[in-house]
């Protein structure tokens, strides 16, 4: 350590630099190399597994084998008009191939206030999907539709 112009030992500052803050995680995992809180992501997945869950449940065999899938933004080509940001994706299977439902976690959490409106809009857009697929109304498909509220 390096002496004050007082004699006192002075110490020397590693952290906070800039006012940014402490630097590291938030909260000690009580398990070394497995995080204590789950990502953005994880919890997306989570919401979507359980909305995906029941309606899957519900219309298995209508259906069909269907693949759901969750990515962070979609691959928007140059000439797409900015006023507008696919929140899904809907490929239909061909040659065997299944077909599959892909969210997208970024724009749907970013049109989301809190996480009641975003459990509302993952459901929304799901149901809308399945309903499109099924070719029948997203009420019929889910009760608890909001009719695109959210």
């Amino acid at each position: 350590m390096e002496e004050a112009v007082d004699g006192a030992p002075r110490r020397r500052r590693s952290r906070d630099r800039r006012g940014r803050g402490m630097r590291g995680p938030g909260v000690l995992p009580r398990v070394l190399g497995v995080p204590e809180r789950r990502t953005g992501g994880e919890r997306f997945d989570e919401l979507v597994i359980g909305v995906v869950s029941d309606i899957d449940e519900r219309w298995s065999t209508r259906l069909g084998v269907l693949e759901y899938a969750v990515e962070d933004a979609p691959q928007i080509p140059d000439d797409w008009h900015p006023e507008t940001v696919p929140l899904s994706s809907l490929v239909r299977g061909a040659k065997g191939a299944p077909t599959r439902l892909v969210l997208f976690r970024r724009p749907i959490e970013h049109r989301a206030g809190s996480r009641g409106e975003l459990e509302a809009l993952v459901l929304t857009v799901v149901v809308e999907q399945v309903a499109e697929l099924l070719g029948v109304e997203p009420e019929v498909v889910d009760p608890r539709y909001g009719g695109g509220e959210g």
